[in-house]
């Protein structure tokens, strides 16, 4: 998923096909198998270095997804690295050096989307000991006057200007590389260290580096927010316009495993809103 979240910042997943699953359970529809027939690999677009997502290593959720799909569908994974910054999809997925990206916004314009596989919210992030605890609103006054960090141009920073945060506020970068710079565990690090009073980041980026940090630091979604940009977002793959047989094949995949998914998302600490 680009560095926050499309705002949120996004990615997909994957799986190329067979016709059997190697889990035993029923074949995927005939009307698919020769798309899957045709794959000899499950080929991902993805970002070498921006975790939670993704890692050249597989550390990331979006890397043991597709490990998932492919143990299910008894390929092998293979991957076409570019940073998740301008150009990542034209370089990737365009070009067609891979099949499937594992994070996007629903209706991406560039890409034909699958079904949504889970969804999340931006969230506020702050010390557990901060006289701030307990809120889960950017409304609440007593965020007046308190040091937040907020990546710029993502939605909660029209909401933060809106109930006037922003006087104190300090802004991280949106679209970086991240092989060389890391605004999401920077905002972390200085919220524990009493620096800033609290940031607002995509769920997953404040979910996995709070939890990295080694305690002490609440994340909370924000689901109550009523005016403004929307501050939920469901995340989907994306494949290739044209590419509907692919499409119908990775939507019966994620519907098959989707807890499984959901197991790999929690581990990540991604704070899930249902979905619908």
């Amino acid at each position: 998923m680009i560095a926050s979240v499309i705002s949120p910042a996004f990615r997909g997943i994957l799986f190329a096909l067979l016709i059997f699953s190697v889990s035993g359970l029923s074949p995927i529809p005939a009307a698919r198998a020769a798309d899957t027939v045709e794959r000899p690999a499950l080929r991902v677009c993805a970002d070498p270095a921006n975790l939670p997502f993704s890692s050249r290593s597989g550390e990331g959720f979006e890397n043991k997804v597709a490990a998932l799909f492919g143990e299910k569908l008894g390929l092998p994974v293979t991957y076409a690295w570019f940073p998740q910054t301008i150009g990542f999809i034209r370089n990737t997925l365009k070009a067609k050096k891979c099949d499937l990206i594992l994070g996007a916004v629903a209706d991406q314009e560039p890409l034909l989307s699958t079904a949504p596989y889970y969804r999340s919210a931006y969230a506020l992030v702050y010390r557990a000991d901060s006289d701030i605890a307990g809120i889960d609103t950017l409304s609440d006054t007593r965020l007046k006057n308190k040091s937040i960090g907020i990546v710029a141009g993502t939605p909660p920073a029209t909401i933060m200007a809106t109930n006037g945060l922003l006087e104190h506020s300090k802004s991280f970068p949106l679209a970086v590389d991240r092989r060389h710079a890391a605004p999401a565990e920077r905002m972390i690090a200085e919220i524990a260290a009493g620096e800033l009073d609290a940031g607002i980041l995509w769920g997953p980026i404040a979910g996995y580096y709070a939890q990295q940090n080694g305690g002490g630091l609440l994340v909370v979604p924000l689901l109550k927010e009523t005016t403004g940009p929307q501050m939920i977002f469901a995340i989907t793959m994306g494949v290739r316009h044209g590419k509907t047989k692919w499409q119908h094949t990775v939507n019966n995949l994620i519907a098959r495993h989707q807890d499984e998914i959901d197991a790999v998302l929690r581990g990540f600490a991604v704070p899930l809103v249902k979905l619908r």
